[in-house]
């Protein structure tokens, strides 16, 4: 399987982690969800992200699930290997890494308050995991309060040869990805690949400021596909009018706080998911919520013919 590299590009769908009413890890829903997303042409995917519920999983069974993804699918795999230290850091990324993944994502821990303080995070992590390990910079601001300027995620590509990808998450964060691209005109720092987070909220106009791609879970990734594709198709109108189309959906399912139960709960209802727990704690949709989303699934239903509900 491929490593991640600097001109990675297309989608990359998070995939939530499938559990059963009490708890424990469905792989048979894991199974239907690897083919689904298959299925909906996505380039990769991400396990074990903030969406894969990673802290409440113990580390064996972290390892569990990634071999049996990658046992699934041909589909390059990368693989959240966030920790509070760089020993457990250091022994998930050895695992996954040997089982095949093609690259580990690290979020910054919410301490870093510095600029200086989150590049020497990331000098330590890159030499924790290896130099020869491919990853990924998580820049999610809203939930890791970590700031990280453009001139910082240079300064961390300059200093670290294994970064080759950013998760872009920042909100705003058009200017940001603007700004990237001329760093790397200017020559100020090497390429890196950027795909998109946010439930793909901003994804319509982050691929024409220059994002590769996406590296997000929203419960339709065909959408995710469309809007990649139509973009480097150089067909604006199309991708903007599929995108407009999910829009009511895609807003609804990024809330904070309930985002993940909104994108069990539309999984299990297309038949992927045989349950949409969460391993607690977790959030759990109202009766009244369930019914605003069924109502926006049997409008998108009418304008695009690929969702459609089973259950």
């Amino acid at each position: 399987m491929a490593p991640l590299d600097r001109n990675t590009n297309g989608v990359f769908a998070i995939a939530p982690t499938p559990f059963d009413e009490e708890g424990a890890i469905d792989f048979d829903s894991l199974s239907r969800l690897v083919d689904f997303y298959g299925d909906a042409g996505v380039t990769g995917l991400t396990l074990l992200g903030q969406m894969g519920e990673a802290p409440k999983l113990s580390h064996e069974e972290s390892v569990r699930i990634v071999q049996h993804v990658l046992k699934r699918t041909d589909l390059p795999i990368v693989v959240g290997v966030s920790a509070p230290g760089y020993a457990a850091m250091r022994a998930l990324t050895v695992d996954v890494m040997s089982a095949g993944a093609g690259g580990v994502m690290i979020a910054p821990p919410n301490t870093l308050r510095t600029d200086d303080q989150i590049v020497s995070y990331y000098e330590g992590a890159a030499d924790a995991i290896g130099a020869d390990v491919p990853f990924v910079i998580q820049d999610y601001p809203l939930s890791f309060s970590v700031v990280m300027s453009p001139a910082v995620i240079a300064r961390i590509a300059n200093a670290a040869p294994g970064c080759v990808m950013l998760k872009h998450e920042d909100w705003p964060g058009l200017e940001k990805i603007s700004a990237l691209r001329q760093l790397e005109a200017d020559g100020s720092m090497p390429r890196l690949s950027i795909l998109c987070g946010n439930g793909g909220l901003f994804l319509d106009f982050e691929t024409e400021r220059g994002a590769d791609g996406a590296m997000t879970g929203y419960c339709v990734p065909d959408l995710l596909v469309d809007v990649v594709r139509h973009t480097a198709a150089g067909d604006r109108d199309a991708a903007h009018d599929v995108f407009d189309a999910h829009l009511p959906l895609l807003r609804y399912e990024q809330q904070p706080g309930i985002g993940l139960a909104v994108r069990k709960y539309v999984m299990k209802r297309r038949g992927i998911l045989a349950s949409d727990a969460q391993r607690k704690p977790g959030a759990v949709l109202s009766a009244r919520a369930r019914g605003e989303v069924d109502y926006l699934l049997s409008r998108l239903a009418l304008k695009d013919g690929r969702v459609v509900v089973t259950a």
